[in-house]
């Protein structure tokens, strides 16, 4: 399991996709391919009230990821320090055998490099003690960078106050 997790508080998250540009930036990724995403849920009735969400979806860093077995060179890695996946640009020979592994769609074909790219919780940044691009720059402070652990109690926390305050959960 990985040692980081990055949560959303979608309550918090408008939508703004600033996530997503300043993954994008950060990592030189080219118009296409998105290796962090929120995806737009909605609009619908709830009620007679319309209704829309956003969630993030960036790589889940999975205990066993399938992305790294599929992966005949090796390229697909994970860090045993931490769970952090990701793949080493120079053993990527553009077989998207990872692509068609991962469950999620997380690893993204870059047409410009003919390798597969994906999100990696901006390891460099990891490494300095600091956060991901998109949890830095999201403008509604809806991502937090944390332990499973910590994010496991947030959730319960959040379902909580939900159901205190409103009488339901999500």
């Amino acid at each position: 399991m990985s040692k980081y997790y990055i949560y959303q508080d979608h309550f918090r998250c408008i939508g703004c996709y600033a996530c997503e540009v300043h993954c994008k930036t950060k990592n030189n990724v080219p118009v296409g391919p998105r290796i962090s995403r929120i995806i737009q849920v909605g609009p619908k009735l709830v009620g007679k009230i319309p209704k829309m969400a956003f969630v993030f979806m960036p790589c889940f860093h999975c205990e066993t990821p399938w992305c790294v077995t599929a992966c005949p060179t090796g390229a697909m890695q994970k860090r045993p320090q931490d769970g952090i996946v990701f793949v080493e640009q120079s053993l990527c020979v553009g077989c998207k055998s990872c692509i068609t592994a991962c469950p999620w769609g997380v690893p993204q074909w870059n047409h410009e490099t003919g390798k597969v790219i994906k999100c990696d919780y901006c390891k460099d940044r990891v490494d300095k003690g600091l956060k991901p691009a998109c949890v830095t720059k999201c403008t509604a402070h809806a991502l937090k960078f944390v332990s499973p652990e910590e994010a496991s109690r947030m959730k319960r926390e959040r379902f909580a106050k939900e159901i205190t305050e409103f009488g339901t959960g999500y």
